[in-house]
């Protein structure tokens, strides 16, 4: 047989079918979200915020899966080597930046072996402790630390996050030690705080909003670049003496590679109609705090590459090793 440009057409037609009929098939059955956090951390509560939307628009099942350990990177493997099927997808957070820097021995490549697929939005770190604390500002923070230098301690939600690593930057910058107690997630780093186990802890506005309004937790500080509407009153790290300190937490969506480009533009389009709806968005602005940037892949791959070298030399920089 001589093969031509039209047989050699025909063929290569017929074998793109069955992966273009999966694709038009896309979802064939429940989906997963992996979080790569514990349970009752702000991460979760995005994912979960954001499900019963998907299930309406996408007409399956979506199950929020909680697999945390390792600085997010256990959570983050099951995506990596997950079919590419559009049936599993991760949505995690900004210390997913780190992870090259924190574990240089991943078993999967950040860049290589994940897609991005939406970045929802961010929200500023705040420092946050028990009303009956005596810190009221970033000012009475060093003070102790400076009168008693490691046996002020702070709660993060892990190792090489990035609260862990801005309060790295303030005690190089106050020229303060401080002890650091990592949480495998958000949620048990605010119970503990709330209980007064820890003298107080930094997280996202996201994370804290909840107890802050409840009267249970008191903003001392925020690290976004300018006050956020709900937090008037709370200056930013920059009014307190440390301009440039600023930290914001992320959240984003990744699909394996290979997941198929229909697949991964209808998640988009369902993720961003979701989080757009108004009890969505309300609940994303007020009560988690965040700024919604519903960001396409592109711009989200040039945002990633950006905090993967800003927060990825701190890591570097310090030393700093994964739990």
């Amino acid at each position: 047989m001589t093969v031509t440009r039209r047989t050699l057409a025909v063929a290569t037609a017929g074998l793109a079918l069955p992966a273009v009929a999966r694709a038009q098939d896309w979802p064939n059955g429940a989906i997963r979200i992996i979080v790569p956090f514990a349970a009752g951390g702000s991460t979760d509560a995005v994912a979960r915020l954001a499900a019963p939307g998907l299930t309406q628009r996408l007409g399956v099942p979506v199950v929020v899966e909680n697999r945390s350990g390792a600085a997010g990177s256990l959570g983050t493997h099951a995506v990596a080597q997950a079919r590419p099927d559009g049936q599993t997808w991760l949505l995690t957070f900004d210390s997913h930046a780190t992870l090259p820097a924190l574990l240089p021995n991943l078993p999967f490549n950040l860049t290589r072996d994940l897609e991005p697929v939406l970045l929802i939005g961010g929200a500023p770190y705040v420092i946050a402790t028990r009303p009956d604390k005596p810190y009221r500002s970033l000012q009475d923070i060093v003070a102790a630390a400076r009168a008693r230098p490691d046996a002020i301690n702070y709660g993060s939600t892990g190792n090489g996050t990035i609260g862990h690593l801005t309060m790295i930057l303030l005690g190089n910058r106050a020229e303060i030690r401080m002890a650091h107690l990592p949480y495998r997630g958000g949620g048990l780093a605010v119970n503990d705080t709330v209980a007064g186990h820890v003298e107080m802890m930094i997280g996202s506005a996201a994370l804290v909003a909840p107890q802050i309004s409840a009267g249970n937790l008191r903003p001392v500080v925020q690290f976004g670049p300018e006050r956020l509407p709900a937090l008037r009153e709370v200056p930013t790290a920059a009014e307190s003496g440390f301009p440039g300190l600023e930290a914001e937490a992320w959240w984003g969506v990744f699909a394996p590679r290979g997941t198929p480009a229909a697949a991964k533009q209808r998640m988009q389009q369902a993720l961003t109609e979701s989080f757009r709806e108004e009890r969505v968005s309300r609940t994303m602005t007020e009560t988690q705090q965040a700024r919604l940037v519903l960001a396409g892949p592109e711009d989200f791959a040039k945002f990633l590459e950006r905090q993967i070298e800003t927060w990825g030399g701190v890591v570097r920089n310090h030393n700093i090793q994964a739990d």
